[in-house]
């Protein structure tokens, strides 16, 4: 994933989109009421949704600057865990979007304390060769936030142990897609459990899927002219 543009500045379309994408991770099921939240990367901080606010009623004004001292600027006070977005955008200088949410399948591997191992190939697209689970603790503290960024050493996504799960992108669209594939994956993970015990892909055959990755769903550029 490419560096981001970490001179990205605050403004209120921007604002605009961050609500935009938090009310989409209620329309997908991810999360509902004001569980979750959601923050973008700006120039000396980050940008994060406020704490027990309905998405539907944010305006851009209720969106909360926090410097990277942790420092809240606004009107309202921001999402308790502003703190695991914080560490997790200086640990990863190429993820501008940090998602959390607590959604259902997830959470449920989440509160057994398990994470999604390489059951079905498409694990890969977190990154590695399973999606790990972060050992549990308070919601809002300094230990959650290290375990969060432990769990996302080389990974763009985790559950969070009886709490839910993060997702990271370089932007709202790919923050979302990946949260809505984790859960997809957890969904039938479980449903795969409720019959048997998935077999699990080896390590030689995640390698060569994650190299695959590389190039997965990219297309190439457009001809300037069609060739007859």
């Amino acid at each position: 994933m490419p560096e981001i543009d970490r001179s990205l500045r605050d403004s209120v379309n921007l604002r605009r989109n961050l609500i935009h994408c938090a009310r989409r991770l209620t329309e997908t099921g991810l999360t509902k009421n004001t569980t979750g939240n959601l923050s973008h990367r700006v120039e000396g901080g980050l940008l994060v949704t406020p704490t027990g606010m309905d998405y539907d009623r944010l305006e851009p004004d209720d969106i909360v600057f926090v410097a990277m001292d942790g420092t809240p600027t606004g009107r309202r006070l921001p999402s308790s865990e502003w703190r695991f977005h914080r560490d997790i955008l200086l640990e990863r200088p190429e993820v501008a979007v940090v998602l959390h949410a607590h959604a259902p399948f997830a959470t449920s591997l989440a509160c057994l304390r398990e994470g999604i191992p390489a059951f079905h190939y498409m694990v890969a697209v977190a990154g590695g060769a399973d999606i790990r689970c972060a050992p549990y603790a308070t919601f809002g503290t300094a230990e959650l936030s290290a375990h969060a960024v432990a769990a996302l050493s080389g990974r763009r996504a985790c559950l969070l142990a009886n709490h839910g799960m993060i997702a990271l992108g370089h932007d709202f669209d790919r923050a979302l897609k990946l949260a809505v594939e984790i859960e997809a994956l957890a969904e039938m993970y479980w449903r795969a459990r409720q019959i048997g015990a998935p077999v699990i892909l080896d390590d030689d055959e995640m390698a060569r899927v994650i190299e695959k990755f590389r190039t997965y769903g990219k297309q190439p550029p457009l001809l300037d002219a069609v060739v007859e």
